[in-house]
């Protein structure tokens, strides 16, 4: 017997006593939570996302959308990248200023070469006021989950007010389940068992976000 046979067996010996009838998950387990803390108005609600980044020690920018070519040439520019690998479909108008190198997502592209890619820019699906996350789901202008974990940083667009909401229960209303979601919530960091923070291990050291308004 094989181990799938094993524990298929197990879950077949496990259920037998469960009925046919009973509620299914969906039913059973109660969505009556509240789907946001408190009552806030749009701009109060990008603020507590700016306030929450920071919070993660991401760096927030903000910007119109004339301004944001000039707004990400000088970061890259600060940062001191030469290479920066964008997203397939993300807005060629976004990096038209910038002087580094671009570096088209593909598939081909390895971990070692994304590894010596200086930054990286994408879009985001949506940003989450309440707990500072930016979610992004492998959309054209957000690429693969690779080049957003392994160049050491990343500068993520979002457009203020459409791509903003308070509540986690409110982003997953938008989102598709059965696409590959990243959930950041600052730069990557763990700390050890005597609270010693280490920043990057497994992500992108600095995360720089820009608040774009039209």
């Amino acid at each position: 017997m094989s181990s799938r046979e094993r524990i298929l067996g197990r879950v077949r010996r496990a259920l037998v006593d469960v009925g046919q009838d009973d509620t299914p998950y969906e039913q059973a387990v109660s969505r009556d939570y509240l789907h946001v803390h408190g009552d806030r108005g749009v701009e109060q609600t990008v603020e507590l996302l700016a306030e929450n980044l920071a919070d993660y020690r991401a760096i927030v920018h903000r910007c119109t959308t004339a301004d944001l070519a000039a707004t990400l040439a000088g970061m890259l520019a600060a940062r001191g990248s030469r290479t920066v690998v964008v997203p397939p479909g993300l807005d060629p108008e976004w990096l038209s200023a910038a002087e580094a190198e671009l570096v088209l997502d593909r598939a081909e592209n390895t971990p070692y070469e994304l590894d010596r890619v200086d930054s990286v820019v994408t879009a985001c699906a949506v940003a989450v006021a309440e707990t500072g996350t930016i979610v992004l789901d492998g959309s054209p202008d957000q690429g693969r989950r690779r080049i957003t974990l392994v160049p050491d940083h990343h500068i993520c667009v979002v457009r203020v007010p459409e791509q903003v909401v308070a509540s986690v229960p409110q982003s997953l209303e938008r989102l598709d389940p059965t696409r590959p979601l990243t959930w950041i919530s600052g730069p990557s960091a763990t700390s050890d068992i005597e609270l010693d923070r280490v920043e990057g291990v497994h992500g992108p050291r600095t995360l720089e976000v820009v608040l774009v308004t039209a």
